[in-house]
């Protein structure tokens, strides 16, 4: 079977490809950065990839003329837009989609949205409907599943709760707290998204998907502190605030404000089943949710956390050709280099410490300062520190790391490139590497700076100081230097 798979280096798609493979699909992913798409090596040779923006249909008879697929799957959400560009930018997209699949000859389109069953949908809710009205009246064999929050590790939800339950204790929180919910475990959705490939009993109908649990988000958050082992106290206001709240998340979480927002304000629907047909149709034991949150600290621990929600470029970067930055700017740039020496049976120890940079293993030095610079970055509406890393253990392309981003990440040739995420008045890159020389070894550490007119250069002479201190000790911690 031919499987066309979009949005594959999202957090979905990311789960779903090795389910696919393993089954023994031939499957082709749709990707619109492929340096930021990086599979295991093992996937990486049962794939085929294509580099295509379905924000620009103008190429898809160039791309796709000549394929042909059995199922295509619609994964791209477009979560982080503003709601001016949301809903036609999603618009924009799926009809880009439908057109591809008409080309490519598609027997059944797959799409996963959310469950918009009342009215006065929230605009991200607004936006999977006009999805799913399109894929509708595509002519096209659909099916549509529709979701509410998901239980997994790395996803948006999960690590939002995470962050809420972990770091207060006390919360007073308006009462969009007592909406209803009925989470499903990510196990769940994948298994509901591979289990009706090609089977016409699901043709040309919407399911709603949820687990076995209907729950307000207060009960989910006091679920999640039980399962850990916290002790945790809510107390609900009785008006919405949805402004307020959003900054709040913003503030607390790992989120930015333009998800927190949207999050925040489709949180005063319920996301509830009204219909349980799938149930039927395609069974399978639903996991309930305290078991799903026990399950994802596994993968955790375990350092197997496949994809993150934190994982997509915030919008700024989106913007930018990730190939442009993986040589870093030679002319117009500040440099800040530093080196030293290091014994040669010590190369990987030293590999192993910049490339668990960032996370909880902290920047080695000032971890304090660091702190205070991404709670600065968080007031001025930057990412901030709270995003972490996807893995201690692993890094690839298209991490994020606190607030940068890994651009290279070659363990082979002991470099690690990141490109900075927070808000500056310019650009930022920050990049580690082992040269070897005559059976010399040098770790060097290069900090390279693009101001953006004056105020980015008198940035950069006000941190001269901070990166004398900060930079030199942390090249000594990680070369195992005191």
């Amino acid at each position: 079977m031919r499987i066309l798979l979009t949005g594959a280096n999202g957090y979905i798609g990311m789960r779903l490809l090795p389910v696919l493979v393993e089954a023994g699909y031939d499957v082709t992913c749709v990707v619109r950065d492929n340096p930021r798409f990086q599979p295991s090596p093992d996937l990486l040779k049962k794939i085929t990839i294509l580099e295509f923006d379905f924000l620009q249909p103008e190429k898809a008879e160039e791309i796709f003329a000549g394929k042909q697929y059995d199922v295509a799957y619609y994964l791209i959400h477009s979560l982080k837009d503003d709601f001016h560009s949301l809903q036609e930018n999603e618009k924009c997209s799926v009809q880009c989609f439908l057109k591809v699949a008409g080309i490519s000859q598609v027997k059944q389109v797959i799409y996963l949205g959310g469950i918009s069953n009342q009215s006065n949908l929230s605009p991200h809710l607004q936006a999977r409907k006009i999805v799913s009205d399109e894929i509708k009246k595509s002519g096209i064999a659909y099916t549509i599943f529709e979701a509410g929050i998901i239980v997994g590790s790395g996803s948006a939800s999960f690590e939002i709760i995470r962050d809420l339950v972990e770091k207060l204790p006390v919360m007073i929180a308006p009462n969009w707290l007592n909406t209803r919910c009925q989470p499903i475990a990510i196990r769940n959705v994948i298994n509901y998204l591979r289990s009706c490939l090609l089977d016409e009993k699901t043709f040309f109908k919407t399911f709603e998907i949820g687990g076995p649990d209907v729950l307000s988000y207060k009960e989910m958050l006091l679920g999640f502190a039980a399962v850990r082992g916290y002790k945790r106290r809510i107390f609900i206001f009785p008006v919405p605030l949805p402004r307020l709240s959003a900054h709040w998340l913003y503030l607390i979480t790992s989120t930015n404000f333009t998800i927190a927002r949207q999050l925040v304000v489709s949180m005063k629907n319920d996301v509830v089943c009204k219909e349980n047909s799938v149930r039927d149709i395609l069974p399978q034991e639903l996991i309930p949710y305290h078991e799903a949150i026990r399950l994802a600290f596994q993968a955790i621990s375990q350092n197997m956390v496949v994809s993150s929600w934190k994982d997509a470029a915030v919008n700024s970067f989106q913007r930018l050709d990730i190939n442009q930055h993986i040589q870093v700017p030679r002319y117009g740039c500040f440099k800040d280099r530093k080196w030293i020496e290091i014994p040669e049976d010590k190369v990987e120890e030293v590999a192993d410490r910049f490339f668990g940079i960032g996370g909880s293993h902290g920047w080695y030095y000032a971890d304090l300062l660091w702190r205070v610079r991404g709670l600065v970055d968080k007031a001025v509406g930057g990412v901030g520190l709270l995003r972490g890393r996807r893995s201690d253990v692993d890094l690839q392309p298209g991490d994020a790391v606190d607030f940068w981003r890994v651009l290279l990440a070659d363990r082979k040739n002991h470099r690690l490139l990141l490109f900075a995420e927070m808000k500056l008045p310019g650009e930022a890159w920050l990049e580690f590497s082992i040269v070897k020389n005559n059976h010399r070894c040098v770790l060097k550490q290069t900090a390279t700076f693009r101001p953006r007119g004056i105020a980015g250069r008198n940035y950069w002479y006000s941190m001269l100081p901070f990166h004398f201190f900060i930079f030199r000790n942390m090249l000594k911690r990680i070369a195992g230097k005191k």
